[in-house]
This record gives C-alpha cells, structure tokens and sequence, in this order.
C-alpha cells in the first residue's frame, strides 16, 4: 500500500495537471482508485461522479446576461458578439434582493430564436391567438412578410424557396426590432429555468445534460441569488479531454465505438436533407424532431458535404446582406455563403474545417479529442466509400459515461416539468 501510495504521488509530481480540468481528472482519479473492485467501470464511475460536487466545476466566463426588456435583435448581437449560444434574462422588474427563481424570467438562445421565428412563420391558430395577442399581431405581420417574399408557411413536407433578401427584409423589419426578449424566454412551471445548488453532484448534471437532453445547466448560488456557473455539454466534453492519461479514463476511453453501442441510430433513420433544398426546411426539421443538426447530403447521395444546425441561425440575422446575390437561399448556397463569410470575418472559426467524419472503429477518446479540438456538436459515421452511416453527438458521448440509478431523481423534477409542447418558446 505504501508503495502505492508512493507511486501514485511520483506521478502527481511528474504529471502535475495543467488545467483546471485535468485537476477535476485527477479527484475522479483518487476516487477511482477507492472504489469496491467488485463494482462494474460504470458503477465506479456513477459513485465518483456522485462524490464531486457541481461547485468544484471550473467556472466559465461569466458577466453575459441580457435585459428583459432587450430586443430580439439586440439578443442576437449579445450572443453573436459573445460566441455563446445562450445566455440568461434579467428581470428588469425584480428588486435587488430578489431571489434567484424571480431575478431571471429564463433563458434566451439561438435554438430558441430559432424556432421562435420558424413558429411566427406559421399562420397563428385560434388557440395561440387567445393565448398572446400581441404574439399574434407580431405572427401576423411576418406572415405578410412572408408571403411578400414567396416563403408560405413553409410545411416541413413542401417547403418553398426562400429568396435571397428575405432574411435582409426580416432583419430590418419592426416586428423583429421590437419583439422582446422576455416574450420568447424559455420557462418552467414555478421557476425560470431548471437549475442546480452548488452542492449538487457532477452526476446530476451529467445526467441532465445527457438522458435529459439539456444542453445547458445552470449552477445558482442561493445566497447572492445569482448564476454561479453554467455548465454546457461542450464544456463536460472540454473536461474528458484533458483527461487523457488518467485510468479511469482510458479504461473507458479506448473502447471503440461500436463497443459501446455507437451510434445509436441506422442511416435510414437520420434526419437529413438535400443539398437542393431551402435551408430553412433543414431548421423546420430541426424542430419538427427536436435536434440541433442536420447533415447536408449531395443530391441523389449519400455522402455529407457539410453540416447545418440550429445556432447556424445566427448566420441569417446576423448577415442576411450575404445572400443578396441568390435568387433562393437553399442548403448548398447556405453553407457556401456562410464559408466566404467566415474567411473573410473569423479564419479560426471551427466552420471552416469542412465535414468531420469518423469511423466504427473510431476510439471514444479520439473522437472527444476531434469534438474538443474542432469545437463542433458532432460527428458523421460514414463507411469505406464516405458513406454516411450514423451521427454521434456530445450528448451520445456524456450518456454512455454513465447512467441513472433507479429513483435517483425522486422528486427532483416536481415543479420544475417543461411547459407543454404546444407552449410559446
């Protein structure tokens, strides 16, 4: 044991970690190491997750939060200019002692805008009309608009072609300058959004950022009643990657792909459109089957020559002057425009790297590796021929790290259940 113990501080000394992250490896490191030999890797893991508290988490850059009273377009500038695809509300209204559950309203993103703009596209029922009127005056003055610009209400099934200066028009219009922030924030029945205590464990928020589809949990300090942390599914991959080295990692980490049942779905069932086809029928699908990318295939094919998602939708309000020039802004010209965009405003930016693709035989480390390094959401599976075979996405990764013991939540989620579907964003 002593010898052990001597070892193990030998290697602390020589292989001190460098990161904050790689510091966190090294406590699930320690833990591992104590663990019942007779527990499975999983159930080691699940017990070491569950002994780190969310506060030990290394903080990401905070300050970024945006007025309620804020417009949509000054909410796409903040995150824009920021390079965050998310970022809370302030209730301008709350006093200064406020709590947390009433100092925020929620959270806007780009997703949220996303399909906030594609909802108001759509004639507005008699049942959203009761609910918002002045959503209602707002859905019906885009709807002018684009039907003015030839887009109809784009039916996932029978998409029209969107002109070039359709986003160029909206962009510029007065809906868009004067919708606010706090009338498409995302919320929860009794508190703004769903957050976590700084005492909750690393499993929990593992948990909700994987079987719970998060993409993002927020980590609130009740005494100051602010957000302390926000933890991205990004970052938790940023965290794995600095974790080369340890055992606990590399015993999981080298595992192939397919030994751990990736990817989970058949190329049949990925959702995907043509390179021919309207880009914004690649962000209808993206809400109509609640994902945040969609592969972009060559006409008649199967193999992938770039990747949309639901952030992309930054490049429509943020630049619709660069698809002036095309009489229809479809999928192709989409990825095209955004390309010389980006090589002539942000040459680092990870877009330019073209489509990542991997392997079956792909290591679960080196495809954390690629996602850490590359900055992208996901990867392509495709075949010897380039084929496109399966997707994979950090929340796939973070899912097969670890798992939810029965009852583990108890009634964690009680009063804090999503909104129903057919809610506003």
């Amino acid at each position: 044991m002593a010898s052990l113990q001597l070892r193990r501080e030998s290697d602390v000394e020589q292989e001190s970690p460098k990161s904050p992250e790689a510091k966190l490896g090294m406590k699930v490191e320690d833990l591992w190491g104590i663990q019942e030999p007779k527990l499975t890797p999983t159930e080691k893991l699940n017990a070491c997750f569950e002994s780190i508290p969310v506060s030990s988490f290394p903080l990401a850059p905070q300050g970024v939060e945006i007025r309620s009273d804020a417009s949509l377009a000054e909410a796409v500038q903040i995150l824009s200019q920021n390079k965050i695809l998310s970022v809370p509300v302030v209730n301008v209204n709350a006093p200064e002692d406020a709590t947390w559950i009433d100092r925020y309203i929620g959270i806007v993103e780009f997703a949220g805008i996303a399909v906030w703009i594609l909802q108001q596209s759509e004639p507005p029922s008699p049942r959203r009309a009761s609910v918002s009127p002045s959503g209602t005056d707002v859905a019906v003055s885009l709807n002018g608009m684009t039907s003015a610009a030839g887009l109809g209400t784009l039916g996932p099934e029978d998409a029209s072609i969107t002109s070039g200066d359709f986003f160029e028009a909206l962009t510029s219009s007065e809906f868009y300058k004067k919708t606010k922030v706090r009338d498409i924030s995302g919320t929860f029945r009794w508190a703004p959004f769903l957050a976590l205590q700084k005492s909750n464990s690393f499993l929990t928020m593992m948990l909700l950022l994987s079987k719970y589809k998060m993409k993002s949990v927020p980590v609130v300090d009740l005494g100051d009643g602010k957000i302390d942390n926000i933890i991205t599914q990004s970052a938790v991959i940023h965290m794995l990657a600095e974790c080369t080295g340890f055992h606990w990692f590399e015993s999981w980490g080298n595992k192939k792909l397919s030994e751990i049942g990736l990817p989970t779905m058949s190329p049949k069932q990925i959702i995907k459109v043509q390179e021919d086809e309207p880009v914004l029928q690649a962000f209808k699908l993206m809400r109509k089957n609640r994902i945040g990318g969609i592969p972009v295939l060559e006409s008649g094919g199967r193999k992938a020559i770039g990747n949309i998602s639901l952030r992309d939708v930054q490049f429509l309000l943020t630049a619709p002057e660069i698809y002036r020039d095309y009489r229809s802004i479809t999928a192709k010209n989409f990825l095209i425009a955004v390309k010389r965009y980006l090589e002539k405003h942000d040459k680092g930016s990870p877009m330019l790297s073209g489509t990542i693709t991997c392997k079956r035989d792909e290591t679960i480390k080196k495809m954390i590796q690629t996602l850490d390094s590359q900055e992208i959401h996901r990867m392509y599976v495709v075949d010897d021929d380039g084929n496109l075979e399966g997707v994979i996405t950090l929340r796939d990764i973070i899912s097969r790290l670890v798992h939810e013991p029965r009852g583990y939540f108890g009634d964690f989620f009680d009063g804090v259940l999503p909104l129903p579907q057919n809610s506003r964003v």
